[in-house]
């Protein structure tokens, strides 16, 4: 059995153009409130079995700080619970690109991050 590093790579980071504007095209969504998730599955390869990227809007988060902590709040609870949605892609031969868009006007505890993570992950699960 592999040592699971609960850790975050820079190939699970989706920073590509390429891989980004198909996402956003042809991907679908759905709402774990506070966050959007709009994914795509792939059968072609990839560096990792699922890539994300979390964004957070300038227009209802002004400052830089905030935006920077609920992107930190959104990561951490994704890099805790990445292995329940990475397993059933490793079963299924496939790949994922995700994408967390944070859609609430303030911020909530990293518990209610949590919750979000965890309907988001079950979801994406079953949409795989």
């Amino acid at each position: 059995m592999t040592i699971r590093r609960y850790t975050l790579s820079k190939e699970e980071r989706l920073s590509w153009k390429r891989y980004i504007d198909p996402l956003f095209a042809k991907g679908q969504s759905f709402v774990a409130f506070p966050l959007r998730v709009i994914y795509l599955p792939l059968e072609e390869e990839m560096p990792a079995r699922a890539s994300f990227l979390v964004s957070v809007p300038k227009k209802k988060f002004k400052r830089a700080v905030k935006r920077n902590l609920i992107k930190r709040q959104v990561r951490e609870a994704y890099r805790v619970r990445k292995y329940e949605l990475l397993d059933l892609l490793e079963a299924k031969g496939k790949r994922m690109l995700i994408a967390f868009l944070y859609i609430d006007k303030e911020i909530h505890p990293f518990t209610t991050m949590e919750k979000a993570m965890n309907k988001a992950i079950n979801l994406l699960r079953e949409k795989a």
